[in-house]
């Protein structure tokens, strides 16, 4: 039998990636016709998506540049506001739904992008704890400026204020953000297939990425910054590349997760979210693409199929409770070793796995 090479096998374990979207998302709408899912789980497969998107970009960040970030909703909450806002400008110029949802997308990404160079520029010079507690800083900032802002839109263009009596609008305009309520009245664009094609989209940017001769500078430097930088990697360069993609990519997830609800306030981006995302990533495993997606589909699918048993409210808490074990597990050669006999790890095992 023929044995297939480390580049070969990276490729298969992208297709599977694939291919796991393609028949997940043809069973989704095979139930739906068959009308044979409850409205409730019906509601909840856009916001699997954008999580989805969300635990694979900060896989990139966190499992793959091997560096914590703790406001990963941040650059959520930035896509999601200028996804709707740009929305609602173009709601008078442009009819069609889904083509002001996918530039709404573009812009959520963008803004989010911007975001992800303004905070990377001073935080990738830190390590460690040192830029977990400025990135959770960064998360934190961002939710409490959308707090205090008021936008609204009339015939005379976009208006900004940090006080409501200051926002004067025309008869035509309506208030679009409205401080600590934040954006209500918002037309609901989302839909299950941008979901799923958003998600296609971002394995595609994370897994060419990760598989280019850019990533193989990342992995290095992740594994050692020093060894990295004595052949000519520039550390401040790849780790830039990684973290503004990361975010450019959870701008887009925000503006999509912001126009699946009519109203949106920044609260729903607040560090529990960070910390939920991250929750994903390490159960899937760190740089594990694939297990982001299994861990973010079922740990956020599963505690609202549990509702009846009242467990909702202490989701946070089991998920820290299987985190101290995972972690503990980890660090636990014996186990290790014992997980070692019985799921023989295969060599060269792409991190697309």
């Amino acid at each position: 039998m023929k044995t297939l090479n480390a580049k070969q096998k990276t490729s298969l374990n992208g297709f599977i990636n694939y291919g796991i979207i393609i028949v997940a998302y043809v069973i989704m709408q095979l139930l739906l016709a068959g009308d044979a899912l409850s409205n409730k789980m019906q509601s909840l497969l856009v916001p699997v998506c954008c999580y989805i998107v969300m635990a694979i970009s900060l896989n990139l960040t966190v499992g793959i540049l091997g560096e914590l970030s703790l406001g990963h909703a941040g650059f959520m909450s930035l896509g999601a506001f200028s996804g709707i806002i740009t929305a609602a400008a173009l709601a008078n110029v442009m009819p069609n739904p889904i083509l002001r949802l996918v530039i709404a997308i573009v812009v959520g990404a963008v803004i989010g992008a911007i975001g992800g160079a303004v905070i990377g520029i001073p935080v990738l010079r830190l390590r460690g704890d040192y830029l977990a507690i400025v990135t959770l800083a960064f998360g934190e900032i961002i939710k409490n400026i959308i707090n205090v802002l008021y936008i609204g839109i009339d015939s005379e263009g976009l208006h900004i204020a940090t006080k409501e009596a200051n926002l004067e609008l025309l008869e035509d305009g309506i208030a679009i953000v409205k401080g600590p309520m934040g954006a209500v009245g918002v037309t609901k664009l989302a839909t299950f297939t941008v979901g799923a094609v958003l998600i296609i989209i971002t394995l595609i940017v994370v897994q060419n990425l990760v598989n280019s001769r850019s990533g193989r500078a990342i992995l290095a430097i992740r594994d050692n910054r020093i060894a990295a930088e004595s052949v000519g990697i520039s550390a401040t360069k790849y780790k830039m590349m990684a973290f503004v993609t990361s975010a450019a990519i959870a701008g887009a997830a925000g503006a999509l997760f912001g126009l699946n609800y009519s109203s949106t306030t920044a609260a729903k981006f607040d560090f529990n979210t960070s910390i939920l995302i991250l929750v994903f990533v390490v159960l899937g495993g760190l740089g594990n693409i694939r297990g982001s997606i299994i861990a973010a589909a079922l740990l956020y699918i599963l505690p609202e199929m549990l509702r009846s048993f009242n467990i909702t409210e202490y989701r946070m808490l089991i998920y820290a409770v299987i985190l101290i074990i995972v972690m503990l597990v980890g660090n636990n050669s014996q186990i290790k070793s014992l997980f070692g006999k019985i799921i023989p790890k295969k060599k060269g095992e792409s991190v697309n796995g």
